[in-house]
């Protein structure tokens, strides 16, 4: 089904993809908030720029945005697969707790924050440009992965990445030189080992926007991890 959302509020917008249909084209989004929040089953590409929140809750959906995003993509999100073709403002992946997102440009500021896991749900980002300062944030489980490959002369990250992590681990492509890394972390040059749980979600990553998976693995990469189950008392407490 197609779907011009010219000049249309974005709870109209939401009402037409809860329709019957599973799969939507969406043209002339402009800024629309909640698109296809908390939803399952459907398949929508997206033409334009959506507005905050894009697939807050989402459910099992998968969503494609040919163009950039903005604030909160995929906040909380439960299963799913949201695909960025452009960029992404600030926080995207906010409490994520499943499923995907790839980002084929650049994330803003504290992308990944609080993200988290249980059990068999293990959410993956894969942002394929650089991320703004306090990536993960908080972070207590999940898979983040920063690839630095649109050769920008930017720091593949920004101040304060990994900042009160206590769970999961972040991939940097590359050596992650020249950021400053809190103490509660460790950073240290990714094994074999430590690559064979994302490579699966990297080679999807890399057939969906075009890349060499084998040209990316082939570089080293960097991973952080926490080294404290409670990473507040280092923070804030005196020792």
């Amino acid at each position: 089904m197609r779907i011009d959302a010219t000049g249309m509020d974005f709870q109209t917008l939401n009402r037409k993809l809860r329709q019957a249909d599973t799969e939507y084209q969406i043209s002339g989004c402009c800024g629309q908030r909640f698109i296809a929040a908390g939803m399952d089953r459907k398949r929508i590409a997206i033409d334009g720029i959506p507005g905050n929140a894009l697939g807050a809750y989402l459910n099992g959906a998968t969503i494609a945005v040919h163009g950039n995003a903005q604030d909160a993509v995929g906040d909380t999100m439960n299963a799913g697969a949201i695909l960025i073709y452009g960029n992404t403002g600030d926080a995207a992946g906010y409490a994520m707790r499943g499923g995907k997102i790839y980002i084929k440009g650049n994330a803003g500021y504290r992308a990944g924050i609080h993200m988290k896991e249980y059990q068999e749900k293990v959410p993956v980002m894969i942002i394929g440009g650089t991320a703004g300062s306090f990536l993960g944030e908080y972070q207590a489980g999940g898979r983040i992965l920063v690839l630095n490959l649109l050769e920008s002369g930017r720091n593949i990250a920004g101040n304060f990445p990994c900042t009160g992590m206590h769970g999961g681990k972040v991939f940097f492509r590359g050596k992650a030189e020249g950021i400053a890394f809190p103490r509660h972390v460790c950073v240290r040059e990714a094994t074999p080992d430590d690559l064979e749980p994302v490579k699966k979600d990297l080679a999807e990553y890399c057939r969906l926007f075009h890349y060499d998976c084998a040209a990316v693995l082939h570089a080293p990469f960097t991973v952080v991890t926490p080294d404290s189950k409670n990473p507040y008392k280092q923070l804030y407490v005196a020792n």
